[in-house]
């Protein structure tokens, strides 16, 4: 089980600050809220997670959160884009290694 992030969100749900690494369990809640918001199988390009990060949070959070979500293997990808590092992209939506 998780602990809850509400002590780093504003009145709107909105993650306002990163917490210490000493709350490792509140980052994870973080984590896991934010990986839930993007669908499986899908490819986001870097500018719709930039997009969905500011609509869940501060956009002063938007590096740290993506370096954190791709660190701890909830999202994975690149420059081409992201999906959940549980669930593959496929088809038409699958990243290929060229440039």
């Amino acid at each position: 089980m998780f602990k809850s992030f509400d002590g780093f969100t504003d009145d709107f749900g909105r993650i306002t600050s990163w917490p210490s690494d000493r709350r490792a369990q509140h980052q994870m809640a973080i984590l896991n809220h934010l990986t839930d918001l993007f669908e499986s199988g899908r490819v986001y390009s870097p500018q719709e997670v930039g997009v969905m990060l500011r609509d869940h949070a501060d956009e002063s959070l938007e590096a740290t959160l993506l370096t954190e979500l791709l660190d701890g293997e909830y999202l994975t990808g690149g420059e081409q884009g992201y999906w959940r590092a549980d669930s593959r992209p496929t088809g038409a939506n699958t990243p290929t290694r060229e440039g």
